[in-house]
């Protein structure tokens, strides 16, 4: 059997990953292709395009992006066509996965299509959901998102979020001492968000510092390009830090965390790691997406619990200032968000939720 997995940016190749590995369980001689980066060409994926460098920090850097990976997306479409795969799954990244999906049914590709994470989880957007229910078969992780698909009369299949499976609650860590700790620093995968979230971060750590001479900073860099990216910024910043591999190590050592509001929040929060979010764009696009999205929060946790679990720090609230008095109160006394952050797990679902969701995956490729 082959699946082909379609992905943009780091946190659905994460997904994809997971998704793989639990096929992989089931049905081991299963080969994979698709279109990603180092995670998945780690787990034997056959790439078909590297995804480094698609990812764009709000539409208005995605626009000079466009012509590029139009001319991919038509390129794999006219490949999935000749050579069809057992099951096409499509994760996250609307505004490349929706269009690949619509062409491939244009061209009259009659295979199975699986949208894994669709687009808009928390628009409620009708025209939307009306699209992707047209063209694949949607599979949300969200409550949210299945409710509002059903509310339109429209099918989406829910299972519960994979990272309840991936991410377990850490042992208890006795308090930071007084005069350091640990904070890990993650300003996101992009290089948008390394730009703009790096320094801002680092300044946040610097400051939180003069009180903390002893405090450990750590930056977790989702490749080798975002740590050249993060060296500079440290060197720039005159404070030294360690880089590290991806987010686990960073995790695994951190007292707290300030992260880049996206996937990490989420991760953090199932890690029980004490965290603070933010998110700053240029002005243009935050004019933007105030108009496009006009919910109270935008961090994971706090969607999926209607309460604010995690502080979020976006825009001008994003100080350096700010994020520094924030991981102090956390340092100084996490038991408040740790007790929130364990209200978190039952509302994603059951624990083998990427288990359910690999059967799935197989069952709709075997339909074909």
């Amino acid at each position: 059997m082959r699946l082909f997995f379609s992905t943009g940016e780091a946190s659905g190749e994460l997904q994809a990953a997971l998704a793989a590995d639990a096929v992989r369980r089931l049905a081991p001689q299963t080969a994979f292709e698709g279109i990603g980066a180092r995670r998945l060409r780690e787990r034997g994926f056959r790439l078909m395009w590297d995804t480094r460098g698609w990812a764009g920090m709000g539409p208005l850097e995605a626009i000079s992006k466009i012509p590029k990976l139009l001319a991919i997306m038509l390129m794999t479409a006219v490949r999935l066509r000749a050579n069809p795969p057992d099951l096409v799954v499509l994760v996250d990244f609307g505004a490349f996965n929706l269009r690949l999906a619509q062409t491939l049914r244009r061209l009259r590709y009659r295979g199975p299509i699986v949208y894994y994470f669709p687009p808009g989880a928390w628009l409620d957007n009708a025209k939307q959901a009306r699209r992707v229910a047209a063209v694949a078969s949607p599979l949300t992780p969200f409550t949210h998102q299945r409710d509002f698909y059903a509310a339109q009369g429209r099918e989406i299949a829910y299972f519960g979020h994979p990272l309840v499976s991936a991410f377990a609650p850490r042992a208890a860590r006795a308090p930071a001492p007084r005069d350091g700790g640990v904070v890990a620093l993650l300003p996101g995968s992009r290089r948008g968000e390394l730009s703009r979230h790096g320094p801002l971060m680092l300044r946040a750590a610097r400051a939180l510092r003069a009180t903390r001479p002893a405090l450990e900073v750590i930056l977790a860099a989702a490749d080798e390009d975002a740590a050249v990216m993060l060296r500079t910024h440290c060197s720039q910043a005159g404070i030294d830090a360690t880089i590290v591999d991806g987010v686990a190590e960073a995790f695994a050592r951190a007292d707290v965390a300030c992260i880049a509001s996206g996937t990490a929040v989420l991760e953090a929060a199932l890690c029980e790691i004490p965290a603070v979010a933010t998110y700053v764009l240029s002005a243009a696009q935050a004019r933007i997406a105030r108009r496009v999205y006009r919910g109270r929060w935008i961090t994971l946790p706090n969607l999926v619990s209607g309460t604010e679990i995690v502080p979020e720090r976006l825009q001008d609230d994003a100080t350096p200032e700010q994020l520094c008095a924030d991981l102090e109160r956390l340092l100084l006394d996490p038991s408040e968000q740790l007790a929130h952050l364990r209200t978190l797990r039952p509302l994603l679902g059951p624990h083998d939720a990427i288990d359910r969701i690999a059967e799935h995956l197989l069952a709709v490729a075997s339909t074909r």
